[in-house]
């Protein structure tokens, strides 16, 4: 099935050119070396959204824990929640957050208001036997059910109805997001991980840019955003700028935002996957610093050997065994800028994913999906 994306604004990047591929500033590729086992990281993120997990001897675990941040999301839910479906697959929540405070400010191109958003949301499925896994984006101006939510500081906010989706994460961080998340799918969250936005610049960095093809030129003055049709290498600044571009391409609608993220995202997983292990300490080090300091989880995976042991689960799955659509949502009549859950077709994919079976096409024939669909290759 063909990849979706998405992006959103803000974020300034550097001008691409359809010439010879373009590198991100100071940035030169790494010669790939012979595989061996000393760093595994296994991306998954349009937005920006990536799953990193660092492993090997060589590496100083108790300085890398100190960075890692985690949620106790079972302790926060408690038993009222979807069973566990024992069949071998697993299902993670993946979450960009657009924090605007700290370093994130400049990257969200909003005020610091200490406020955080779900600004990137995607359900990973990875089937049994870790082969392969589909990705269900949810759009965040989806209009939705929330649950009752209780938030860090033990304030609980009653049920909501018709409210953006991404306001769960805003009302009652982590655990409501994943709370959320249940109560529409009826799919038990096994994981939860969460990056922001300048730990996945610094990442993209760190990994000395991505590899993309645009089939059409993207500008979008919003996230100064300008790439000629053809291929570049983007450095951090202009990957966020991408992810994050919502009118640079398609009809400036989330939808196309999801579809462009989703095609980067597969990008990303491939290259990084092609990186194998840098022969600088050094470099390899940089790598699991920036990685573990991008990311939030839940607590079952909380540290870096448990994350490492995750990721190493997830190392057969490549970008063509993963399956990635947006849950399937209509416009709404009320409100162009808002779309609602299309519930018959949502329920083919996840009865699909319960039963651990490929999403069936007909679940997003004739629903929104946005016209950005082919403008990103990897």
């Amino acid at each position: 099935m063909p990849a979706e994306s998405t992006p959103e604004p803000g974020i300034p990047g550097e001008p691409g050119t359809s010439a010879p591929r373009q590198r991100g500033k100071g940035r030169r590729r790494k010669t790939r070396s012979a595989r061996r086992k000393a760093l595994l990281i296994t991306a998954w993120t349009a937005a920006g959204v990536v799953v990193l997990g660092g492993t090997g001897a060589g590496i100083l675990y108790f300085k890398l824990n100190g960075n890692l941040k985690n949620v106790d999301i079972n302790g926060a839910l408690g038993t009222d929640r979807p069973t566990k479906v024992d069949n071998g697959s697993e299902n993670i929540l993946v979450l960009g957050s657009d924090t605007r405070s700290g370093s994130n400010k400049k990257l969200g191109g909003g005020a610091d208001d200490g406020s955080a958003r779900s600004d990137t949301a995607m359900i990973v499925h990875v089937y049994k036997g870790h082969k392969k896994a589909s990705v269900v984006s949810i759009p965040r101006d989806t209009l939705v059910e929330r649950p009752s939510c209780t938030d860090p500081e033990g304030v609980t906010h009653d049920a909501a109805s018709g409210v953006m989706f991404n306001s769960a994460y805003s009302t009652g961080g982590a655990a409501c997001a994943v709370k959320t998340v249940e109560s529409m799918t009826g799919i038990r969250m096994d994981h939860y991980l969460e990056v922001d936005f300048s730990g996945f610049q610094k990442l993209i960095d760190d990994l000395g840019g991505v590899d993309i093809t645009t089939t059409k030129d993207i500008s979008d003055p919003d996230s100064h955003l300008h790439l000629k049709a053809g291929p570049h290498t983007l450095d951090g600044e202009q990957a966020l700028g991408l992810v994050r571009t919502r009118h640079g391409v398609g009809d400036g609608s989330d939808l196309g935002r999801i579809q462009l993220q989703q095609a980067f995202i597969k990008a990303l997983v491939q290259q990084v996957k092609d990186v194998g292990v840098l022969t600088s300490p050094k470099k390899l080090y940089d790598l699991a610093d920036t990685a573990t300091k991008t990311v939030t989880t839940d607590s079952e995976i909380g540290s870096v050997a448990e994350l490492a042991s995750f990721a190493d689960g997830l190392k057969g799955i490549n970008s063509s065994h993963m399956t990635m659509v947006t849950m399937p949502v209509q416009y709404d009549a009320a409100d162009a800028n808002r779309v609602l859950v299309d519930k018959a077709k949502s329920k083919l994919v996840w009865d699909a994913l319960k039963n651990d079976r490929a999403i069936p096409k007909a679940a997003t024939k004739g629903t929104a999906t946005g016209t950005a669909k082919g403008v990103v290759t990897s």
